[in-house]
């Protein structure tokens, strides 16, 4: 993945100089942020084995039903936000208890429920245009895309961030350490942490050439945290690799199956919503594209990074690295003005090449 992103970085660097110019790698970390939000929500629905083909849809409702209630019905912007993710959090649990308890594919239930919350979308904002503009209670909402943090700032978050990566890796050394666990030698663990310290820092640098750290990025952080912790250090996220892995071994060994799925769900459907909410904050106004195809770069983004479409195997860092590269890819055919028709087409190749990868992976 690490020489697949440098090959394509270089091609558009060569091709669209524009590409690596300060401005643009802001837009980019927004963009990677937006799609790398969706696709930590879409990680823990395929290490269970299933599928969501809804998210999209359910972007553009749910940062639809926000625009409205804030520029229509004058709602507090944080009234309304906290309104429409608890929307997102129940629609999502009823999908996934549908999938679960009455035993219907998530493929089906997921597909259905792409096309109601497109209808309901369009019923929402009445096949119009709801602007997300500046200004009074909705400042909130339009500042999810629109604010930066200083450039000191940025960079003390950097120091912060690197701080909590070195505390996390000495606490995982010295509890696999306590129960006689092998450890990578110290040299390795080092050059990884080294490497992290300079990714971060770079980023943070790179952005204040522009305006400073977009709102996104720390959004994606914190989803990203959030979903690695579950992932790795609780019994949830044991549960999600073990549903996914071998079902029927995972209830045998007393795993509640069902309550694992139906919360993955839930949180997708929060994550989906905090997803809505930056896309059409960055889009300007909630119009009927918004969120368009959104579920297969959260799908690409995933089977790129690693994560098999059988469940069971995936990891968070995969996930950034799969995102980072469909960003790339977009945000450099736009630069180069290539046609629609072509773009659909790179996104169709890249993902079907890397579903293919995952298959003979297995083999």
């Amino acid at each position: 993945m690490v020489i697949a992103l440098v090959l394509i970085c270089g091609f558009f660097a060569v091709m669209a100089p524009p590409f690596l110019s300060a401005r643009n790698l802001s837009m980019l970390m927004t963009e990677l942020s937006i799609t790398g939000t969706l696709a930590m929500g879409m990680l823990m629905i395929i290490l269970t084995g299933h599928i969501d083909l809804s998210v999209g849809s359910g972007v553009g409702l749910l940062g639809g039903l926000a625009s409205v209630l804030v520029f229509k019905q004058d709602l507090p912007a944080p009234a309304a936000l906290a309104a429409a993710s608890l929307v997102g959090v129940l629609l999502w649990l009823l999908m996934g208890t549908l999938i679960v308890r009455e035993r219907i594919p998530a493929f089906i239930i997921t597909l259905g429920g792409l096309l109601i919350f497109k209808g309901l979308f369009w019923l929402v904002i009445q096949n119009s245009t709801v602007p997300v503009t500046r200004g009074g209670v909705a400042n909130l909402y339009s500042s999810l895309t629109t604010f930066y943090v200083p450039p000191m700032a940025g960079l003390v978050l950097a120091a912060l961030l690197v701080a909590i990566l070195v505390g996390a890796s000495r606490r995982s050394r010295a509890q696999l350490q306590a129960h006689g666990f092998p450890v990578e030698d110290g040299e390795s663990n080092f050059l990884k942490l080294f490497i992290a310290a300079q990714a971060v820092f770079l980023l943070v640098i790179v952005a204040n050439q522009f305006r400073g750290v977009p709102l996104p990025a720390l959004i994606l952080a914190t989803v990203t945290f959030v979903v690695h912790t579950l992932t790795k250090h609780t019994s949830f996220g044991r549960y999600l690799y073990a549903v996914g892995g071998n079902e029927e071994a995972a209830v045998v060994s007393g795993v509640p199956v069902q309550k694992v799925v139906i919360a993955a769900f839930g949180l997708m459907g929060g994550i989906v919503a905090v997803t809505g909410f930056m896309q059409t904050a960055y889009a300007g106004a909630s119009t009927t594209t918004v969120g368009e195809l959104m579920e297969l770069d959260a799908i690409a983004a995933c089977v790129i990074g690693g994560v098999s479409l059988k469940g069971g195997r995936g990891s968070v860092l995969g996930v950034l690295f799969g995102t980072l590269i469909m960003a790339c890819l977009l945000n450099g055919m736009t630069l180069m003005a290539v046609p629609p028709e072509f773009k659909f087409i790179t996104r169709g190749l890249v993902l079907t090449l890397a579903v293919w990868m995952d298959v003979r992976a297995k083999k």
